[in-house]
């Protein structure tokens, strides 16, 4: 894995434009660039492909764990929410999409930070905006990218699943760019599997004392929502769920995975995993000298912190009132002064192909560049 130096396409941001990225800048800082990108070699992809399978199969085995044992009050998960989400499990409700964030620099086995596991982004990045890159600066290399087919794979499994004729509502904020661009292309993927779709934002989803509805008073039979399931636990409205009258993507049972306290679940459960780093629910001496704290519900690298050891960054957020869990520290990979992350997709339950994003610190953001790969 290397850090190469790549050649910019002279009207780039028309090109990506042309497309539907419209956001390769935020807040006037550059997003997606294009002046460098990562070079790995085949047996590297191998080895992400691998660890991003085995950890898929980790994290399924610990949503059973969870199950069995009731644990809804370690992962701060309502208890009123437990038969509903183990409903969900147990009838087999799929999931579609998730990412999984890996330290990984070409030596070693990758190590887990964390699963996205709820509302992943960067996957438009990752699925298309790359892959064109790609065709016209490296027509003949490759890209471990099979996203796009593992997408419209997986919503044409889940159409065989919905009552014939069911539409699907597409629910998220359309104020925030980067959720409004993956649930258009999580739309564009359920349209070419053949399914009717709508759109409408979170706070227009109504109840008609039964089921949830669209503006048209149309029953929302089932919704593809870019809302994070902790929030809408919480929430008065978010009660109504429990009635079961409407098919959610993602599944109530990926609260389990979307939530930090997964991690010390994991470590216990398979210690010395390779892909797996020690976690626990409070500090330990078990961590070593430099460790990270990670709020349970913390979302885009909101309020971490690095301690020990000479470590001294720490992010600003408003999570954390649900407590903390601490996990030892795996630095990033460092190229060319850029700490880089490997997002790694599981999509229909498969290794689906990897974003490496960069930023000028140790932690990574939601604004944190992207950066198109290939490999050999």
């Amino acid at each position: 894995m290397k850090r190469e130096t790549s050649l910019v396409r002279p009207d780039w941001q028309k090109k990506v434009e042309e497309i539907g990225f419209d956001f390769h800048h935020i807040d006037g800082k550059p997003y997606w660039i294009e002046h460098a990108r990562y070079h790995f070699s085949t047996a590297e992809i191998d080895v992400l492909e691998a660890a991003t399978a085995d950890l898929h199969g980790v994290c399924m085995k610990a949503v059973q764990h969870v199950i069995d044992n009731k644990l809804w009050a370690r992962l701060k998960i309502p208890e009123a929410w437990g038969s509903y989400i183990a409903d969900t499990w147990r009838r087999g409700d799929p999931s579609l999409v998730g990412r999984f964030d890996l330290a990984f620099d070409g030596n070693g086995p990758p190590k887990m930070l964390e699963y996205n596991a709820d509302t992943p982004t960067a996957l438009y990045e990752a699925g298309v905006v790359q892959w064109y890159w790609l065709k016209e600066v490296l027509p003949e290399a490759d890209q471990f990218n099979s996203i796009h087919e593992k997408l419209v794979a997986g919503w044409t499994a889940i159409a065989k699943m919905l009552p014939k004729g069911a539409t699907v509502h597409f629910a998220r904020s359309e104020t925030q760019i980067e959720d409004l661009a993956t649930s258009e292309y999580l739309r564009d993927c359920c349209v070419q599997a053949g399914l009717q779709t709508e759109t409408l934002t979170i706070e227009n989803i109504g109840w008609n004392g039964r089921r949830f509805t669209d503006l048209q008073e149309m029953p929302i039979q089932a919704m593809s929502k870019l809302y994070p399931w902790e929030w809408m636990a919480r929430e008065k409205f978010g009660q109504h769920v429990l009635a079961d009258t409407t098919a959610f993507m993602e599944p109530a049972w990926k609260m389990i995975l979307s939530n930090k306290a997964l991690l010390p679940l994991l470590w216990e459960g398979f210690p010395g995993h390779p892909n797996l780093l020690p976690a626990y629910d409070t500090p330990d001496s078990a961590l070593g000298e430099r460790y990270v704290r990670k709020p349970v519900f913390g979302r885009e690298g909101a309020n971490v912190a690095l301690i020990g050891g000479g470590l001294t960054a720490q992010t600003p957020g408003t999570y954390g009132e649900e407590g903390y869990i601490y996990q030892q520290y795996a630095p990033l990979p460092v190229f060319e002064g850029n700490p880089a992350l490997i997002g790694s997709w599981i999509v229909g339950g498969e290794p689906a192909g990897i974003g490496v994003r960069e930023d000028d610190g140790p932690i990574t953001h939601n604004d944190s560049r992207f950066v198109p790969h290939w490999f050999d």
